[in-house]
């Protein structure tokens, strides 16, 4: 491959505007993300593209997610942020100063868990580290595992202990699990889909959704399962239908998994038997590529919700957030985010919230309760500013 041929590759597929099913996009990202890890395990090859096309190697290229219309149901009344994830400016690796937001109360009922956190745009590194963070403690460095994996597919188990990543041989993709640490790292499963259903762990930490599909083929005919990670067969229960969804999440009591479909948001049963769609997203013709995290009863949802445009075809997985939207109304939720940019949002097993912002070149976690009401705020390290939070855990 020389960068001549890459370059061409990458303007055709900047020209798929059409509107697709999921199967379709995700065979044009799976396609992309080809490229880009053929590109990332050849050092000649990543001098050439690092000159000739610098941004090459980002999923998802940044813009901004248009306003809400006017006749949209919701109830927000904090300025629409920006989708574009522009990261801070400091170079310090001390913790930022937090942006302004006024006065900020603290209980000791309701505190912020640990933070895990991953690469917020491929680099071009083979590997790169997950680190988790505390409020009040410095970043830790976690183990390491392949760029794209971070970016596009990892998952951190609900107590934080266990990773589940997703990693191809060249012949098949392949789900590992592995303490966070890095040790104890086991091969689960062969032909795992990598780029629409990540794999996502069960509440109890025991079990794994996912989907088996071939390699290259990941948009391709294949079927649900839920893999019982510490079961000495590693035994698996399939689901009996196969939904035509990608990227999904479940919900703290076990019983919701939500995943985005082209109809915006969809719930369904813990056995994919039963679904109910979320009112307010193709109406409008608004969607949502991706689910960044989903409330403890499956009531509430935090996404990125934007109107399709030029990277529809991209649905490669993006955790940016722009508002929290009830899955029974549609309507959204008004966060207290100070006039800052809203970057992610992540439940906690109490129905909290960690609302991470950006304000000026700092960023902030916020803790939220479930009336909207701010209970905390702690800046964010300087160090994780190119970062992007993956999991928050108790």
């Amino acid at each position: 491959m020389n960068d001549q041929r890459l370059r061409l590759d990458l303007t055709e597929l900047a020209k798929e505007v059409t509107v697709v099913d999921l199967r379709d996009r995700t065979l044009r990202t799976s396609r992309r993300l080809g490229i880009q890890r053929a590109v990332a395990t050849s050092a000649a090859a990543l001098v050439l593209i690092a000159a000739a096309a610098g941004t090459a190697f980002a999923i998802r290229p940044n813009g901004s997610s248009p306003p809400l219309p006017a006749d949209t149901p919701s109830v927000t009344a904090s300025p629409t942020p920006s989708a574009d994830p522009t990261p801070s400016t400091s170079t310090s690796d001390a913790p930022a100063s937090p942006p302004s937001s006024g006065s900020s109360t603290n209980t000791s009922t309701v505190k912020i868990g640990k933070l895990f956190y991953g690469p917020a745009e491929i680099t071009g590194a083979q590997n790169a580290n997950l680190r988790s963070w505390r409020p009040g403690d410095n970043p830790v460095r976690l183990l390491a595992l392949p760029e794209l994996a971070l970016k596009g597919n990892v998952s951190v188990s609900p107590d934080g202990r266990r990773v589940a990543w997703v990693d191809s041989d060249g012949t098949s993709n392949n789900l590992f699990v592995a303490n966070a640490d890095g040790s104890d790292k086991q091969k689960v499963r062969s032909d795992v889909d990598p780029y629409c259903v990540t794999a996502v762990w069960s509440p109890d930490g025991r079990q794994l959704l996912f989907r088996e599909t071939k390699a290259n083929d990941a948009g391709g005919p294949g079927r649900y399962g839920v893999l019982d990670v510490r079961s000495t067969a590693k035994t698996v229960r399939w689901w009996t239908t196969e939904p035509d969804a990608c990227h999904a999440l479940w919900s703290a009591d076990g019983q919701t998994i939500a995943m985005n479909t082209n109809l915006g948001v969809t719930l369904y049963g813990k056995d994919g038997a039963t679904r109910r769609v979320v009112p307010g997203f193709s109406r409008d013709g608004w969607r949502s590529n991706d689910i960044a995290s989903l409330s403890p009863d499956g009531s509430r949802v935090a996404l990125l919700r934007e109107k399709p445009g030029g990277d529809d075809g991209d649905v490669a997985r993006d955790l940016r957030v722009n508002g929290v939207w009830d899955t029974r109304t549609g309507t959204s939720m008004a966060l207290p985010l100070g006039g800052r940019t809203l970057r992610q949002v992540y439940f906690q097993t109490d129905g909290s919230m960690v609302v991470r912002v950006q304000g000026g070149n700092g960023y902030a976690v916020l803790l939220v309760g479930e009336d909207g009401r701010k209970i905390s705020e702690t800046a964010e390290p300087a160090a994780l500013k190119d970062m992007q939070i993956l999991a928050v855990v108790s």
